[in-house]
Protein backbone atom coordinates (compact mmCIF):
# COMPACT_ATOMS: atom_id res chain seq x y z
CA UNK A 1 0.00 0.00 0.00
CA UNK A 2 3.04 2.14 -0.18
CA UNK A 3 4.61 3.51 -3.36
CA UNK A 4 8.51 4.44 -3.60
CA UNK A 5 8.24 7.63 -2.34
CA UNK A 6 6.93 6.06 0.96
CA UNK A 7 3.67 7.59 0.84
CA UNK A 8 1.00 5.34 1.59
CA UNK A 9 -2.61 5.56 -0.89
CA UNK A 10 -5.37 6.31 0.61
CA UNK A 11 -8.09 3.44 -0.92
CA UNK A 12 -10.54 4.13 -2.93
CA UNK A 13 -14.40 4.57 -1.61
CA UNK A 14 -16.08 1.66 -3.16
CA UNK A 15 -18.97 2.74 -5.38
CA UNK A 16 -22.20 0.32 -4.35
CA UNK A 17 -25.05 1.92 -6.06
CA UNK A 18 -29.05 1.96 -4.51
CA UNK A 19 -29.98 -1.61 -3.67
CA UNK A 20 -32.78 -2.66 -5.40
CA UNK A 21 -36.19 -3.03 -3.93
CA UNK A 22 -36.21 -7.02 -3.59
CA UNK A 23 -33.20 -9.20 -2.49
CA UNK A 24 -30.75 -9.97 -4.88
CA UNK A 25 -27.62 -12.33 -4.63
CA UNK A 26 -25.70 -10.87 -7.15
CA UNK A 27 -26.18 -7.06 -6.21
CA UNK A 28 -25.25 -8.43 -2.44
CA UNK A 29 -22.17 -10.22 -3.78
CA UNK A 30 -20.84 -7.20 -5.50
CA UNK A 31 -21.27 -5.03 -2.51
CA UNK A 32 -19.79 -7.62 -0.12
CA UNK A 33 -16.76 -7.81 -2.61
CA UNK A 34 -16.31 -4.16 -2.92
CA UNK A 35 -16.69 -3.96 0.92
CA UNK A 36 -14.18 -6.55 1.72
CA UNK A 37 -11.25 -5.25 -0.82
CA UNK A 38 -12.00 -1.41 0.56
CA UNK A 39 -11.41 -2.44 4.53
CA UNK A 40 -8.92 -4.93 3.54
CA UNK A 41 -7.20 -2.39 1.91
CA UNK A 42 -7.89 0.11 4.84
CA UNK A 43 -6.51 -2.64 7.12
CA UNK A 44 -3.45 -2.62 5.58
CA UNK A 45 -2.50 1.17 5.49
CA UNK A 46 -3.14 0.92 9.39
CA UNK A 47 -1.11 -1.86 9.66
CA UNK A 48 1.93 0.16 7.71
CA UNK A 49 0.89 3.45 9.70
CA UNK A 50 0.90 1.91 13.03
CA UNK A 51 3.55 -0.71 12.52
CA UNK A 52 7.30 -0.62 14.01
CA UNK A 53 8.43 1.43 10.80
CA UNK A 54 5.06 3.56 10.52
CA UNK A 55 6.62 6.96 11.05
CA UNK A 56 8.31 7.02 7.85
CA UNK A 57 4.92 7.43 6.04
CA UNK A 58 4.28 10.61 8.21
CA UNK A 59 4.23 14.41 6.43
CA UNK A 60 5.19 16.66 9.16
CA UNK A 61 5.67 20.12 8.57
CA UNK A 62 9.40 21.47 9.27
CA UNK A 63 11.50 23.74 7.28
CA UNK A 64 15.47 24.21 7.25
CA UNK A 65 17.18 27.04 6.68
CA UNK A 66 21.34 28.50 6.63
CA UNK A 67 22.76 31.66 5.64
CA UNK A 68 26.13 31.96 4.10
CA UNK A 69 26.91 36.00 4.23
CA UNK A 70 28.71 37.47 7.20
CA UNK A 71 26.39 39.25 9.47
CA UNK A 72 27.19 42.33 12.09
CA UNK A 73 26.21 44.55 14.96
CA UNK A 74 26.27 48.10 14.38
CA UNK A 75 26.27 49.04 18.57
CA UNK A 76 25.60 47.16 21.37
CA UNK A 77 22.36 48.32 22.61
CA UNK A 78 20.94 47.04 19.53
CA UNK A 79 18.71 43.92 18.84
CA UNK A 80 19.00 42.34 15.63
CA UNK A 81 17.72 39.25 14.03
CA UNK A 82 19.17 36.48 12.17
CA UNK A 83 18.87 36.64 8.48
CA UNK A 84 18.80 33.21 6.15
CA UNK A 85 19.52 33.40 2.52
CA UNK A 86 19.11 29.54 1.47
CA UNK A 87 15.89 27.07 2.21
CA UNK A 88 16.76 23.84 2.30
CA UNK A 89 13.45 22.14 2.92
CA UNK A 90 10.27 23.65 3.42
CA UNK A 91 7.21 21.95 3.91
CA UNK A 92 4.92 24.48 6.00
CA UNK A 93 7.45 26.29 7.17
CA UNK A 94 8.75 29.57 4.83
CA UNK A 95 10.90 32.64 5.25
CA UNK A 96 9.62 36.18 4.68
CA UNK A 97 11.68 38.88 5.23
CA UNK A 98 14.80 37.07 5.51
CA UNK A 99 14.58 36.34 9.23
CA UNK A 100 11.09 35.74 9.65
CA UNK A 101 10.38 31.82 10.16
CA UNK A 102 6.84 31.34 8.91
CA UNK A 103 4.41 28.82 9.60
CA UNK A 104 1.21 27.75 7.88
CA UNK A 105 -0.45 24.83 10.86
CA UNK A 106 -1.06 25.83 14.45
CA UNK A 107 0.86 23.34 16.67
CA UNK A 108 3.75 23.13 19.14
CA UNK A 109 6.80 24.14 17.01
CA UNK A 110 10.64 22.84 17.81
CA UNK A 111 13.32 25.33 16.83
CA UNK A 112 16.79 24.84 16.63
CA UNK A 113 19.97 27.02 15.80
CA UNK A 114 23.28 26.73 15.41
CA UNK A 115 25.30 30.05 14.84
CA UNK A 116 28.89 30.78 13.71
CA UNK A 117 30.12 33.52 15.56
CA UNK A 118 33.86 35.46 15.91
CA UNK A 119 35.03 37.54 18.13
CA UNK A 120 38.37 40.20 16.90
CA UNK A 121 38.81 41.92 20.25
CA UNK A 122 41.77 41.19 22.70
CA UNK A 123 38.97 40.63 25.21
CA UNK A 124 36.18 38.11 26.09
CA UNK A 125 33.08 39.03 24.77
CA UNK A 126 29.34 37.76 25.63
CA UNK A 127 26.58 37.63 22.98
CA UNK A 128 22.72 37.36 23.88
CA UNK A 129 20.53 35.01 21.64
CA UNK A 130 16.58 34.38 22.55
CA UNK A 131 13.36 33.86 20.27
CA UNK A 132 10.92 36.41 19.25
CA UNK A 133 7.26 35.65 18.36
CA UNK A 134 5.58 37.96 16.10
CA UNK A 135 7.37 41.22 16.86
CA UNK A 136 7.44 40.25 20.83
CA UNK A 137 10.41 39.06 22.38
CA UNK A 138 9.14 35.16 24.01
CA UNK A 139 9.87 35.46 28.10
CA UNK A 140 12.63 33.35 29.74
CA UNK A 141 14.28 32.54 25.63
CA UNK A 142 17.22 34.42 26.67
CA UNK A 143 20.62 32.52 26.59
CA UNK A 144 24.03 34.09 27.15
CA UNK A 145 27.31 32.53 25.21
CA UNK A 146 30.77 33.66 25.73
CA UNK A 147 33.73 34.06 23.13
CA UNK A 148 37.41 34.17 24.56
CA UNK A 149 39.50 36.51 23.22
CA UNK A 150 41.24 36.29 20.10
CA UNK A 151 44.49 34.55 20.18
CA UNK A 152 46.49 37.41 17.86
CA UNK A 153 45.86 40.39 16.01
CA UNK A 154 44.54 39.22 12.56
CA UNK A 155 43.59 35.29 14.12
CA UNK A 156 40.19 35.71 15.80
CA UNK A 157 38.86 33.47 18.39
CA UNK A 158 35.36 31.43 17.18
CA UNK A 159 32.36 29.60 18.92
CA UNK A 160 29.22 27.96 17.95
CA UNK A 161 26.03 29.36 19.97
CA UNK A 162 23.21 25.98 19.63
CA UNK A 163 20.36 25.59 21.23
CA UNK A 164 16.71 24.11 21.02
CA UNK A 165 13.38 25.58 21.88
CA UNK A 166 9.80 24.45 21.80
CA UNK A 167 6.72 27.58 21.35
CA UNK A 168 3.52 27.14 20.54
CA UNK A 169 2.11 28.81 17.34
CA UNK A 170 -0.87 29.61 15.16
CA UNK A 171 -1.12 29.57 10.94
CA UNK A 172 1.02 32.43 9.58
CA UNK A 173 2.60 33.65 13.21
CA UNK A 174 6.44 33.69 12.62
CA UNK A 175 10.12 33.03 14.35
CA UNK A 176 13.07 34.93 14.86
CA UNK A 177 16.22 34.37 16.36
CA UNK A 178 17.52 37.65 18.00
CA UNK A 179 21.17 38.38 19.20
CA UNK A 180 23.15 41.43 21.21
CA UNK A 181 26.47 41.82 21.26
CA UNK A 182 28.75 43.38 23.92
CA UNK A 183 30.90 44.80 21.77
CA UNK A 184 30.63 45.05 17.98
CA UNK A 185 33.95 43.17 17.14
CA UNK A 186 31.62 39.87 17.45
CA UNK A 187 30.04 38.95 14.77
CA UNK A 188 28.35 35.90 12.81
CA UNK A 189 30.89 34.55 10.32
CA UNK A 190 30.47 32.16 7.51
CA UNK A 191 33.25 30.08 6.01
CA UNK A 192 33.79 28.97 2.49
CA UNK A 193 34.28 25.25 1.75
CA UNK A 194 37.95 24.87 2.35
CA UNK A 195 40.47 22.81 0.99
CA UNK A 196 44.01 20.26 1.49
CA UNK A 197 41.49 18.36 2.70
CA UNK A 198 38.16 19.32 0.41
CA UNK A 199 35.48 20.09 3.37
CA UNK A 200 32.24 21.92 3.13
CA UNK A 201 31.36 25.41 3.58
CA UNK A 202 30.30 26.76 6.84
CA UNK A 203 27.22 28.56 6.99
CA UNK A 204 27.16 31.46 9.40
CA UNK A 205 23.73 30.46 10.46
CA UNK A 206 21.61 27.44 10.32
CA UNK A 207 17.75 27.06 11.72
CA UNK A 208 15.18 24.39 11.78
CA UNK A 209 11.51 24.51 12.69
CA UNK A 210 9.95 21.40 13.46
CA UNK A 211 6.20 20.61 13.78
CA UNK A 212 5.79 18.44 17.24
CA UNK A 213 2.46 18.60 18.44
CA UNK A 214 -1.37 20.24 18.00
CA UNK A 215 -2.37 22.39 20.41
CA UNK A 216 -3.28 21.61 23.75
CA UNK A 217 -6.83 22.16 24.04
CA UNK A 218 -6.76 22.36 27.77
Amino acid sequence: MANVKQQLETPAIPSLGFAPAAYEQRHFSENYGSLNTYFRRMIGVLGSLFGPMGSKFLNTPHGAFQDSTDQTAANTTTAYAVTFNTTDFSNGVTIASSSRMTVAVDGIWNVQFSIQFKNTTNDGQDVDIWFRKNGTNIANSNSRFHLPPRKSSGDPSHGIAALNFFVSMVANDYIEIMFNVTNTGVSIEHFAAGTSPTRPAIPSAIATVSFVSNLPTV
